[in-house]
């Protein structure tokens, strides 16, 4: 499963830092899921929206840390720590000018050497509320 940590850390960082939306196709397979609350959302083309909407929220977005926490057969559990400068609006929350950090904590489940299912649970709204700047 080390090839499943290595595309979760390269998703990582070259979505979320890099912007490079071209390994989109690589990483997830084309019938692509993530569980998000009472929420799905599916296909390369949500990944592609959700990096972009970020990336334009956030513009100086790092990874700060990707850690696994368990691998079992064709699952990874992990979390990974996000991090900048609130600059443009992001689902409606108006730019608030702070640093935001925030966690994210995923299970990824693959099919065929590719990520096709996730669950995602995310700090980001409330750090977007709360406007409080890092420490």
């Amino acid at each position: 499963m080390d090839r499943g940590k290595e595309q979760i850390e390269l998703a990582n960082i070259e979505l979320f830092e890099n912007g490079n939306l071209d390994i989109i196709a690589d990483i997830f397979a084309d019938d692509y899921v993530v569980h998000s609350g009472h929420r799905e959302y599916s296909g390369h083309s949500f990944i592609r929206r959700f990096v972009e909407q970020l990336r334009l929220a956030v513009p100086d977005l790092r990874v700060v840390d990707v850690t696994v926490h368990l691998e079992q057969e064709e699952m990874i559990a992990w979390q990974r720590t996000l991090q900048g400068t609130h600059k443009n609006d992001m689902m409606g929350i108006p730019p608030s000018g702070k640093k935001v950090e925030w966690r994210d904590m995923a299970i990824s489940r693959f099919k065929g050497g590719r990520i096709f299912e996730e669950w995602m649970v995310s700090e980001l709204l409330g750090e977007l509320l709360v406007k409080k700047p890092v420490d």
